[in-house]
């Protein structure tokens, strides 16, 4: 005899999402269509942004996810090992203990902020037919309780649960490439930035004993794997508890996954100035950062706390609006420098504690081996001087919410869809 029912205050926290979420997550469904069957990965809809299509200039400073992988595990959140008598059937609230804390997160961010990271989700929640969190949530990590009918007698494994997601991401930007006949062409390409993601379902609730048949790889499976079905109470014992050595090893791992993952969290958090370099080895061009079209272009703080802001250039710019490019490697294509600026001698940077945030603004700090001060430049055509940029760390691009004298530059994590991330690399 097995039991399960979905907790309707975590169903209707499912769907609970923010208006940015709500409204992109309803883009994404519009161009990826219906979910498919759970176990089954729905065609690539035609009007969806793939990898080798075509793009224009506008799109260079924006980016879209794709998945590389998934994986769904039946896991259990809260346990109880629960002993019921003839005298002690009916109706009974039953304390669980938490064994595993579930965090919806995209790349180092344990949070969900920004389009791109509800856009990964919300494919993936398509690709597997399964709903998903795509805003940030959490499992609960206190005892909770859950108020059962026992019609029979036994040893039950009374449990809250939920299909853990978790996988790989990559990231399409557009970029120039060479096609065969020698000429160039804009496309949609895997750009290098990459990372993983962790999302569940709706959290189900219910009670399992030993000798009850259950699906595999199911929910009740993994909580009846959790009872000391070798060891049963015997005849005799007290109804209610039953402690399970299985669940108490089971939970002792997953605070140690945690422990681990909280750490290695923290060894990569930048808390401190980043290593100084010794020397930049910087192209000898010199460059304006340019909106298309447009008079103002970007220009670097001449105080410490401030960042790079739109200005148009004259006789009082003194070189704050000349940029070379340094250290510069490429792959596949794609760019990656630093951006040293002439008039203050600092290299543009995303602050690192504001890095995880949306809309950051940039600024300049002095120059170190650091991944907030790298860019991958996403490049028009020959002959086309228009350039995408994006943050290596934070995987971000850069962009600027309205064009106004003494705007910030900012980050954006899938970028300014109106094509205002999109600038003029102009030689001085």
């Amino acid at each position: 005899m097995t039991h399960l029912r979905t907790s309707g205050r975590w169903a209707r926290g499912l769907i609970a999402l923010t208006t940015t979420a709500a409204s992109t997550l309803a883009a994404i469904i519009a161009v990826a269509g219906p979910a498919a069957a759970q176990g089954t990965t729905p065609a690539a809809d035609a009007s969806a942004v793939q990898a080798g299509q075509s793009c224009t200039a506008a799109d260079l400073g924006k980016r879209h996810p794709f998945i590389k992988s998934t994986e769904v595990a039946p896991t259990i959140t809260h346990f109880k090992g629960w002993y019921v008598t003839a005298g002690s059937t009916g109706y009974q609230n039953v304390t669980t203990s938490t064994q595993t804390t579930i965090s919806v997160s995209v790349g180092l961010n344990g949070e969900i902020k920004g389009d791109f990271a509800v856009e990964a989700l919300g494919t993936v929640g398509a690709m597997l037919g399964l709903n998903v969190q795509v805003n940030y949530s959490s499992t609960s990590s206190e005892s909770t309780s859950v108020s059962w009918n026992f019609n029979d007698p036994g040893y039950y494994g009374v449990y809250k649960g939920t299909k853990k997601v978790t996988g790989t991401y990559g990231s399409l930007n557009c970029n120039r490439v060479q096609q065969g006949d020698g000429s160039w062409a804009l496309k949609w390409i895997e750009g290098p930035d990459s990372g993983s993601y962790t999302t569940y379902t709706a959290l189900e609730e219910g009670a399992v004993r030993c000798e009850d048949k259950v699906p595999a790889n199911s929910i009740m499976r993994k909580a009846q794997g959790l009872l000391d079905c070798e060891t049963p109470p015997r005849a005799g014992h007290a109804p209610g508890p039953v402690a399970s050595a299985k669940a108490t090893a089971a939970r002792n791992a997953a605070a140690k996954d945690t422990a681990k993952g909280t750490a290695g969290k923290a060894a990569t958090a930048r808390t401190s100035a980043p290593a100084t370099r010794a020397a930049l080895n910087c192209q000898p061009d010199v460059y304006r950062i340019h909106v298309p079209g447009k008079p103002l272009n970007w220009s670097a703080p001449v105080l410490a706390n401030d960042g790079i802001r739109l200005r148009e250039s004259n006789w009082t710019s003194a070189h704050l609006d000349n940029w070379r490019l340094c250290n510069v490697t490429e792959r596949s294509g794609v760019i990656e420098a630093s951006l040293w600026n002439w008039g203050n001698g600092g290299c543009a940077t995303i602050p690192a504690n504001i890095a995880n945030q949306e809309q950051a603004y940039l600024t300049t700090a002095p120059c170190g081996e650091d991944d907030l001060q790298r860019f991958y430049i996403y490049r028009d055509v020959p002959g086309g001087s228009k350039i995408g940029l994006q943050n290596k760390y934070t995987g971000s691009m850069l962009g600027h919410d309205r064009y106004a004298d003494g705007e910030l530059i900012r980050q954006y994590s899938s970028g300014r869809q109106d094509g205002t991330g999109t600038y003029d690399l102009v030689r001085v």
